[in-house]
């Protein structure tokens, strides 16, 4: 089955063939009026890497990811994807770079079906995306490309339902399946375990990790111990400001983390 046509990539300064990364943030920062909300943020994502970015509660983690998907121009710093400068670039041609991601606040039609949610994703990434008198047929190419997504992440079953029967986990799956039918070159991921229960988040770290190793993810999140985890390297921040950057071992063992995440519970035990 062909995949969504999408725009071509500019080769990377290392020429043509060379691997280049699938993400460059370089120097990312952002100002509203005198904040700071995000400082000199630099990260690299490699082909097939997985890479998590934690932090509490106003680290500056969103805007981040709001910069690298194109949604918040930085004001400071660029963004390369594949080797190609996207910091002018809207977030509907990232898409077509081949950019997917999910949202911290689901985003779906939930007075359509999951099958329907799944086939708009699927219709956006082809030439037929704004042809809206178009009968879809129930055994096209995009129907049938969404139902093997909605097999694999373990929706199949619940494609004739309408979203607003889902539970909130199905919700977060049915979204990541959004992401994934339009066969994305990269995966961002928003805090996808946001509001989840225990059984949903044990569902989703399973999904996630069976997917193709050869999909870079970066997973913002801020649930450490999934983000750690799930990826091969994790960056903290706080504040707006870079911590440190290292394997999730190291991460875990850094004190300036733990201070981050515990401090106040260690100095509350202490006193």
């Amino acid at each position: 089955m062909s995949a969504p046509a999408r725009e071509s990539a500019v080769p990377g300064p290392q020429g043509e063939g060379a691997a280049v990364p699938a993400l460059v943030a370089n120097g990312l920062g952002k100002s509203y009026g005198g904040v700071r909300a995000v400082d000199d943020i630099s990260l690299t994502l490699g082909a097939g890497e997985r890479m998590g970015v934690i932090g509490p509660n106003g680290a500056g983690k969103t805007t981040l990811f709001k910069m690298i998907a194109g949604d918040v121009a930085p004001t400071d710093g660029r963004v390369e994807l594949f080797g190609r400068d996207v910091t002018a670039v809207p977030t509907a041609r990232r898409a077509r770079l081949g950019v997917g991601r999910t949202f911290q606040v689901s985003n779906l039609f939930r007075e359509m079906t999951v099958l329907d949610n799944v086939r708009v994703a699927a219709r956006g990434g082809t030439a037929g995306a704004r042809v809206f008198w178009r009968p879809q047929g129930s055994r096209d190419q995009v129907t049938a490309r969404s139902r093997e997504t909605l097999e694999s992440v373990g929706l199949a079953y619940r494609s004739d339902d309408t979203v607003a029967a889902l539970s909130h986990g199905e919700q977060r799956q049915l979204e990541i399946a959004m992401a994934l039918v339009g066969d994305p070159r990269i995966l961002l991921l928003d805090e996808p375990a946001a509001g989840l229960s225990a059984a949903e988040r044990a569902t989703l770290r399973e999904l996630i990790e069976q997917l193709p190793r050869t999909i870079p993810i970066l997973l913002i999140e801020h649930d450490m111990s999934l983000a750690l985890g799930l990826t091969d390297r994790v960056m903290c921040m706080e504040n707006g400001h870079h911590v440190v950057t290292g394997t999730p071992a190291e991460v875990r063992a850094n004190e300036t983390v733990r201070e981050i995440y515990l401090g106040r519970r260690d100095r509350k035990e202490e006193s």
